[in-house]
């Protein structure tokens, strides 16, 4: 990974840890259900922020390899799978 990208993720995913940590004591607690669901809609935005971080590493080391080596095909079907993914995921 890149350095920076790596640190950022990194980053990001210790503040997604204390995220699930405080919505389990959340719901422990039978805190107010609205208060739950903004701190499940805040750790959804903090999931989307490391996705986002973690396409522009692949993109940056991994497709690039690829395309320089003739793999484009293979970079293609990659990112469609993961497009895919994304956009039938449950509501």
């Amino acid at each position: 990974m890149i350095d920076d990208i790596k640190k950022r993720a990194l980053h990001r995913s210790r503040i997604l840890e204390g995220q699930l940590r405080g919505i389990t004591k959340m719901i422990e607690n039978e805190d107010y259900c609205v208060d739950i669901i903004t701190q499940s809609l805040a750790i959804q935005n903090s999931l989307r922020s490391l996705n986002k971080l973690l396409v522009e590493n692949h993109l940056k080391t991994h497709v690039a390899h690829m395309f320089e080596h003739g793999e484009q095909d293979t970079a293609i079907d990659e990112l469609l799978r993961v497009y895919e993914l994304n956009n039938n995921r449950a509501e």
